[in-house]
């Protein structure tokens, strides 16, 4: 799922693109992309991009008006599969993963949702109002204080994987810069939030502004070059998320993984985990009590 940096990338290279400039017309090719009916989606046909804005994980069109506070806005959710491709204007939507295309002047933007299911939504709106009811509520970690961010997090006693990408806690972070975050900060992904101390709490919440901070520059600069067409999850650069039996970049450990329904946590056991090889649920069950506990046990259960 496009995260926090990938959002303001598509923002940075939509920004020159279509601000200032009129939505000719919407062509949805998908009936269970758009979800609201009121106002129609017609409406925004003609008018101009006043300003781009993101909201948790969603990208907002906010469209010029007379009516002021109630301009219509456009809220695109891309979910896990959904992504922006900038085409020639009329680009044709007939592919099968093609959901709708955004004309204006100079080109169009075209949504695909790879794979069967269909979870990208557009939502059309009426003022700042309507919009704030589609936020999930999560805190912009870089308009937090030390004290503020700790405060958020721990509300609710969870892990801190779980809290680092609730919508209703954070805003925009998702499984891969978790990932990226709690390398940063040489913290277990299932430590639990009301149990840190200080130092730690110190630690996470600069590498959390750090780390966002790090890849929304370099993604924004290359955004700013060439229209984001491959954003993806899984990038070289990365220090675990997706680099499962990678060697960790700081202490050369290979990298483990927690997986669980479609989703996997990636940490460095060294850094991480003081050397512990936290339970896979699948392999554990069918382990049991010979799930190994520590590093050397799991490379010495590798080579039976």
């Amino acid at each position: 799922m496009p995260e926090l940096p990938d959002i303001v990338a598509y923002l940075t290279a939509l920004a020159p693109r279509v601000v200032g400039k009129p939505l000719e017309k919407v062509r949805i090719a998908s009936p269970l992309l758009l979800r609201t009916a009121v106002p129609p989606i017609q409406s925004i046909e003609g008018r101009v991009v006043k300003r781009l804005s993101r909201l948790g994980k969603r990208i907002v069109f906010m469209f010029d008006d007379a009516s002021g506070d109630q301009a219509p806005v456009l809220v695109l959710h891309l979910m896990i599969a959904g992504r922006l491709h900038w085409r020639e204007r009329g680009a044709k939507v007939t592919a099968r993963n093609t959901l709708a295309a955004f004309d204006f002047p100079d080109g169009s933007l075209v949504l695909t949702e790879a794979g069967g299911r269909r979870r990208a939504s557009l939502h059309v709106v009426r003022g700042e109002a309507a919009l704030a009811e589609l936020d999930p509520g999560g805190a912009d970690v870089f308009a937090l204080s030390l004290e503020q961010f700790r405060a958020v997090l721990i509300a609710e006693n969870h892990t801190l994987k779980r809290s680092l990408t609730d919508p209703r806690v954070l805003s925009g972070i998702g499984n891969a810069y978790s990932d990226e975050i709690l390398w940063a900060a040489k913290l277990s992904p299932l430590a639990q939030t009301r149990k840190l101390t200080d130092v730690p709490w110190e630690r996470l919440y600069g590498a959390t502004r750090e780390t966002l901070q790090l890849w929304v520059d370099r993604l924004s600069s290359e955004a700013e070059k060439k229209f984001p067409e491959t954003v993806t999850a899984f990038r070289p650069e990365m220090a675990v998320h997706g680099r499962y039996g990678l060697p960790c970049p700081r202490c050369g450990a290979p990298i483990q993984r927690i997986r669980y329904a479609s989703n996997e946590t990636n940490y460095c056991p060294i850094c991480q985990t003081e050397g512990k090889v936290l339970a896979d649920r699948s392999l554990s069950r069918l382990l049991g009590a010979d799930w190994p506990r520590t590093l050397e046990e799991l490379e010495a259960l590798k080579r039976k």
